[in-house]
């Protein structure tokens, strides 16, 4: 029993403060009680040597299962400082992190039930150099830190990412880099919304984040519309958006200018937005005639019939909505109220006109 109760205690300090055992005489620890054990069982071999056999394989047994549990917390495992654990069981934090290339096995979900259950959401790891044990300790008391940065509908990635990498001291360049790598398209592919990050997070964790959370949605959005979800088919209604999303002056109008958008594509007109222009580093540039004639990208609706082969920007819920549901109109042309802010809409090019000279005081 006291062998017994000291090999527990061995292995509750080992778990919950690897560190010191790197630095402590253990083996000398284990070994004086065990000796000491011996000399009473020395005692008793004379009376029954195979209560003594039973004794020095468990003995033995015990040495050998605590050497393997010491040398397994021991071993280096690497990680990214911050780390997201899903909510779920400890077998499902296991499978998650396996699944993001974490070295995990079936030990660790025993140890962890001993350790306590690992908290959901950003950990704080700290550092990347780190053993098992400290690995594993660090799930279930490092809560990380959190600041907030925001998209706002409208905004194109690039500068977004700019500033995201301003916000949270990351490397711009990687951070685009990265962008570039994993996202399916150049531009529409994240959802705005303000977000809780993790300090210390990677260029290429923030990236992965912010992608799988607008996928989340616009997966669910579309099964809820459509009853399923097809990636192209929605990119498509994402393009439409995000001329919407520039054009409207707000949420009301956005079906009124999805009228016009589809009622122009219907006769083969071009668009003529200026909004279109507004895309990637030139998100907040003035769109002037001397920009309208020399941009020859898929953007210059101005110059090019259809629609952009990409996004302009990134696009809220209404804005898809509207894509989606515009609404019944005969309207083709606006010209923004500059004493409200909002649009006039007319159905043909002489009201379009007067509405024009109306705001030019004429």
């Amino acid at each position: 029993m006291i062998f017994f109760a000291r090999t527990i205690n061995f292995l509750s300090n080992l778990i919950y403060n690897c560190s010191n055992f790197k630095k402590s005489n253990w083996i000398l620890e284990m070994t004086i009680p065990f000796l000491s054990t011996i000399n009473k069982a020395n005692i008793s071999t004379t009376k029954n040597t195979t209560i003594y056999k039973i004794f020095f394989f468990i003995r033995n047994f015990f040495l050998i299962f605590i050497l393997g549990i010491f040398y397994y917390l021991t071993q280096p495992l690497k990680s990214n400082s911050v780390v997201f654990i899903p909510q779920g069981s400890i077998s499902q934090i296991i499978t998650y992190l396996k699944q993001n290339k974490y070295q995990m096995s079936s030990i660790d979900k025993y140890i962890l039930f001993f350790l306590g259950h690992p908290q959901s959401g950003w950990i704080n790891i700290g550092t990347k150099d780190l053993n098992r044990a400290e690995f594993l300790h660090k799930l279930t008391i490092a809560k990380a830190a959190l600041q907030t940065i925001t998209l706002i509908p409208g905004e194109t990635s690039v500068i977004f990412l700019e500033q995201a990498a301003k916000q949270l001291e990351l490397d711009k360049d990687m951070l685009l880099k990265e962008f570039q790598a994993q996202a399916p398209y150049d531009e529409g592919v994240f959802l705005p919304e303000t977000y809780k990050i993790p300090k210390g997070i990677t260029e290429n964790l923030l990236i992965q984040m912010l992608l799988n959370h607008a996928e989340i949605s616009n997966k669910k959005t579309s099964e809820k519309i459509f009853g399923d979800y097809n990636p192209k088919k929605w990119h498509q209604y994402i393009i439409i958006a995000s001329v919407i999303q520039k054009e409207a002056a707000n949420d009301n109008e956005m079906p009124i200018v999805a009228s016009v958008i589809y009622n122009r594509l219907k006769k083969g007109m071009k668009l003529q937005m200026d909004g279109t222009l507004n895309y990637g580093i030139y998100s907040h540039v003035k769109v002037t005639p001397q920009r309208i004639r020399q941009d020859n990208s898929s953007y210059n609706t101005y110059k090019f019939t259809g629609l952009p082969k990409e996004a302009v920007c990134n696009v809220s819920l209404a804005a898809i909505r509207a894509a989606i549901f515009p609404l019944k109109t005969d309207y083709l042309y606006f010209v923004r109220d500059k004493n409200t802010g909002v649009h006039i809409f007319s159905t043909n090019i002489d009201d379009h006109n007067k509405a024009i000279n109306l705001q030019k005081g004429k």
